[in-house]
């Protein structure tokens, strides 16, 4: 099968989870992501997640539950290390920020922070993981202006 890509690039990260199920539905119903592919073999189960319609530079959160960790809580992104994605307005990191305390899974409460961070807050997934939520931190906008993407 012949591949588009052209030159070596970051395409993903990979993370262990002990349920896959309860993984999948938080970073569905708290992130930008989606599921793109589900695999399944005699070793366990996997997702690759990433944002809808993300096609001209995809990038895949990857969760893999091996049958042998099933029910267990594998996190290793903790206590800073973390998963960031960036949301367009200060309100966004507030409703998240809403929607993770009602499901007690809110890390950090929402703060301003000195550049380059930003207004954040912080989730844990179902593993423990930290995952960053922020505006203003331009991580994306720079990056383009770097290589001058519009």
């Amino acid at each position: 099968m012949a591949t588009g890509l052209t030159s070596a690039r970051w395409t993903h990260v990979a993370l262990p989870t002990g349920d896959l199920d309860k993984s999948i539905a938080f970073y569905t119903a708290l992130t930008p992501l989606v599921v793109v592919e589900r695999f399944k073999d005699a070793d366990g189960e996997s997702v690759w997640l990433s944002n809808d319609q993300q096609a001209e530079t995809p990038f895949v959160l990857v969760l893999v539950s091996f049958n042998k960790d099933k029910g267990n809580q594998l996190g290793l992104l903790h206590p800073f290390a973390h998963l960031g994605i960036e949301v367009p307005t200060r309100q966004d990191v507030d409703a998240l920020a809403d929607r993770a305390r009602e499901l007690g899974c809110l890390h950090w409460e929402p703060r301003q922070m000195p550049e380059p961070v930003g207004y954040i807050c912080a989730l844990k997934d179902p593993d423990g993981n930290v995952v960053e939520i922020s505006h203003d931190q331009r991580v994306f906008d720079s990056v383009r202006a770097k290589w001058g993407s519009s």
